[in-house]
């Protein structure tokens, strides 16, 4: 009970926001006390509301109080410290659900901080404390809480199982060792799982080379995407600006046609309306001499009609006839009508060709096949190397149908060629590789390098001209008892089993360089992922040791 008198002492001069001892206390109007620093901040982040509350019993105060030191409290809050008396722990040091709770703890129990597998108990901070400094406990083992620590005893011999049985695959007791157990492939659970943390890493390490690998292709992919967009964009502008032209012309054309029939039009009404006025000028003069004739014709006076008779009969001018003036207004106008129809024809046709032959073509957004695991995957893409001599340094000998290189002490009488390395014992491949491909070589000697490199390296630049001693070329540098990767003339160490037989693989498209450890097994020793700007060719160096070689190997 005096144990929970002085709690409530703790809890009693303790700020109600910090949950710690006060500092500079100040009481409200309400009675409630609190930090000074504490009180202002949280007003300060009322001040927008114009309304000021109590954090307790939430009574508002308008306008803002301004609080003084309470020196009677500060008084007893010193008076607590000179006794030695801490704030009370806050609320959410104290195990709540979902925690691991202090098991030597009385009364309301505190959160665990560690949880011991050999006591198979958690404690608190205050409880742990013997852990730290009684050798007793020296060597136990200390993880973070857990509350499945009934998981490390032994259902039927009650102790904590410290083994770990590779031959059941379960963690067992030492009684369990010499009873069920006896005989069968033990060790250490300690031992046990350092080895799985081993194995787990080395999983880790394969996703995360997976995650890193698919945030590259997510990344080439969103650069495709804003390729096509723009590509895409700029195509539907120069086409919208393309048709506008054409039906702008179109449109002139149309006007053009349009004022061309109209002028036609006019000419041949007017010669129309001429002929006709023409014609029935004529009908009414012939109208006239019939009347007179006819009038003759009636009169019944016979010398009269004598007199008048001769020069009575009309002089009349050739007759006007529509047949002798060659008007044909609607063949006219048919004939432009079917030279529009056989333009529209051609235009149709035209466009209907074009477009067949400028339609967009498919564009191949598929992700890089992952790199195979096995030697039989990568042997689906095995590529068959043959050296050019053209190439070859003139101590190098090729054989073996230009798949073997072989270092020499003299001088071969090699043609001269622009081509040819004429500083390092180095030799490019007749073939240029793009795609996926695999390779491999075999060497014997003091130091090889397996390389591919641009066709456009350097053939007598001293040092530059040495495979992977530029930004034009990758080298795998290969000795009897290590490995070392070259590019730009940074030298990094490769570590991995020695082999005389060295697996290349390449996905140019990818940006994807492998090197493989080849013997009984496949063994990555180094991988490059970059961006190839042009096809690349397969190459070696040899030591300057004769005798050295390195062979292109036949895979199929």
């Amino acid at each position: 009970m005096a144990q929970r008198g002085v709690q409530l002492d703790r809890e009693t001069f303790s700020c109600p926001i910090c949950l710690d001892l006060l500092k500079d206390p100040v009481t409200t109007i309400c009675g409630h006390s609190y930090c000074m620093k504490c009180i202002k901040g949280f007003w300060d982040g009322e001040d927008e509301k114009e309304i000021h509350s109590c954090p307790q019993c939430r009574q508002s105060f308008t306008p803002r109080p301004v609080l003084l030191k309470n020196t009677m409290l500060a008084a007893l809050v010193e008076q607590l410290k000179k006794t030695g008396l801490q704030a009370a722990p806050a609320d959410h040091c104290y195990a709540g659900a979902g925690d691991v709770s202090c098991d030597f703890c009385t009364g309301r129990k505190l959160r665990a901080c560690k949880s011991c597998l050999q006591c198979v108990a958690s404690y608190c901070d205050q409880h742990l404390q013997p852990h730290y400094e009684l050798p007793v406990f020296k060597k136990h083992k200390l993880v973070e809480p857990s509350k499945k620590l009934q998981e490390n005893i032994c259902s039927r011999h009650d102790e904590v199982m410290k083994l770990f049985c590779r031959t059941d695959q379960q963690s067992i007791c030492y009684l369990c060792s010499v009873d069920e157990h006896k005989g069968h492939d033990t060790v250490s659970a300690a031992a046990e799982m350092t080895e799985r943390q081993r194995e787990l890493e080395g999983s880790r390490l394969n996703i995360q080379q997976r995650i890193q690998d698919g945030e590259k292709e997510v990344k080439l992919l969103q650069q495709e995407v804003e390729a096509v967009n723009g590509s895409a964009e700029k195509a539907v502008e120069d086409s919208e600006k393309m048709f506008t032209e054409l039906i702008r012309l179109m449109e002139k054309r149309s006007s053009g046609v349009k004022q061309q029939l109209r002028s036609q039009q006019e000419r041949e009404v007017s010669g129309v309306r001429e002929l006709q006025e023409k014609l029935e000028q004529e009908i009414s003069e012939l109208k006239t001499r019939d009347a007179e004739l006819k009038l003759l014709s009636l009169t019944e006076d016979h010398n009269h009609f004598l007199l008048s008779y001769p020069s009575s009969l009309p002089t009349l001018s050739e007759a006007t006839h529509s047949s002798s003036i060659k008007i044909r207004p609607l063949r006219y106008f048919e004939d432009v009508t079917a030279a529009l129809s056989a333009v529209r024809d051609k235009l149709q046709d035209a466009l209907r060709e074009e477009w067949t032959n400028v339609s967009p073509t498919e564009v191949d957004v598929s992700l890089p096949a992952a790199e195979p695991t096995t030697r039989a995957g990568f042997l689906t893409y095995s590529q068959e190397i043959t050296l050019d001599p053209n190439t070859a340094n003139t101590r190098l000998v090729l054989s073996e149908g230009s798949r073997k290189a072989t270092l020499m002490t003299q001088t071969q009488s090699y043609s001269s060629h622009p081509d040819r390395f004429t500083v390092y014992y180095q030799v490019l491949s007749r073939e240029s590789l793009t795609g996926r491909c695999y390779w491999e070589v075999e060497w014997r000697g003091l130091a090889v390098s397996v390389a591919v490199s641009y066709k456009n390296i350097s053939r007598a630049a001293g040092w530059e001209s040495l495979f992977g001693n530029n930004d034009k070329s990758w080298s795998l540098d290969c000795f009897p008892n290590r490995y070392a990767f070259r590019y730009n003339s940074i030298i990094t160490p490769v570590s991995g089993p020695l082999s005389s037989r060295v697996g290349v693989y390449l996905d140019h498209r990818a940006g994807v360089l492998s090197f493989y450890s080849v013997s009984e097994t496949m063994t990555l020793l180094h991988r490059v992922q970059t961006t190839f700007t042009q096809p690349l060719h397969a190459g070696v160096w040899l030591y300057e040791t004769s005798g050295t070689t390195a062979e292109f190997c036949k895979l199929k």
